[in-house]
């Protein structure tokens, strides 16, 4: 779970993802509108090559890359079998079940491969940018592009946080272990159920000691930011043509 949320990879820097955390910002939200706008599975599936030969070029263990994939693929083959037995005309197969029937159709199974080929492209494209962007660095670009600074403060504290509560988890479940917590079915749900509450109330806890301690040190509403640098005129332009390109290709594949 720490591997999940690290972004220890994003300060090796290499010279190809130098490139200001802004425009970055910038080229992955066009990415994802490209992705929304796209009407074949061709421009989601090239996104999620390009993504996971990137994050490969990053030297990302091929373990953490599946792991931070797992969750939206489940999403995806759910989704592709909602759209395959909601609606369609042409009939793909049907299995029988549970003294029924589950009719799968043609026209449904492609919607879904579609929306499927979507969420993995832009899942991808996202994990790519958190993979070559330190996570502070994102928080600067957010309040720069006039982001609420409500949301962004809730989200510098949520991802700080994460860490502690994992870490909190961690000893819970290893204490558990410990005295048999998990030696049974029964036993192993009763004690996931005390661990969750432990780190539920410990997460209340957590956040009252975190207001008063920054209240201790002056916090008067707004977490203070230091001013990011001007944009290179070389990169802005490099990152118009870059979206340019993308808009281009997605109007061509419509």
């Amino acid at each position: 779970m720490f591997d999940l949320f690290l972004d220890i990879f994003a300060f090796r820097e290499p010279p190809w993802t130098r490139l200001d955390p802004r425009l970055k910002l910038l080229i992955t939200l066009t990415a994802i509108l490209c992705l929304l706008l796209s009407t074949r599975m061709v421009l989601p599936l090239a996104f999620l090559g390009l993504s996971l030969s990137g994050m490969v070029a990053l030297r990302l263990p091929a373990r953490l890359i599946f792991l931070r994939l797992i969750v939206p693929m489940n999403i995806v083959a759910l989704l592709i079998l909602m759209q395959a037995i909601t609606f369609g005309k042409t009939e793909l197969w049907t299995i029988a079940f549970w003294g029924g029937s589950w009719t799968f159709w043609k026209e449904g199974f492609l919607q879904g491969l579609l929306l499927g080929s979507r969420v993995l492209g832009a899942v991808s494209v996202l994990l790519l940018f958190s993979s070559m962007t330190p996570a502070h660095t994102i928080f600067s670009a957010l309040r720069w592009f006039r982001v609420p600074p409500g949301w962004v403060e809730v989200a510098l504290l949520m991802y700080r946080y994460t860490f502690a509560l994992l870490d909190r988890a961690a000893d819970v479940a290893a204490a558990q272990k410990v005295r048999l917590g998990y030696s049974g079915v029964e036993r192993s749900l009763s004690s996931l159920g005390s661990l969750a509450g432990i780190v539920l109330i410990h997460s209340f806890d957590q956040a009252a000691r975190t207001y008063e301690a920054m209240i201790l040190r002056g916090y008067k509403g707004s977490i203070p930011f230091a001013p990011l640098p001007a944009i290179p005129k070389k990169e802005f332009a490099y990152t118009i043509l870059t979206c340019g390109a993308m808009g281009g290709i997605t109007f061509l594949l419509r």
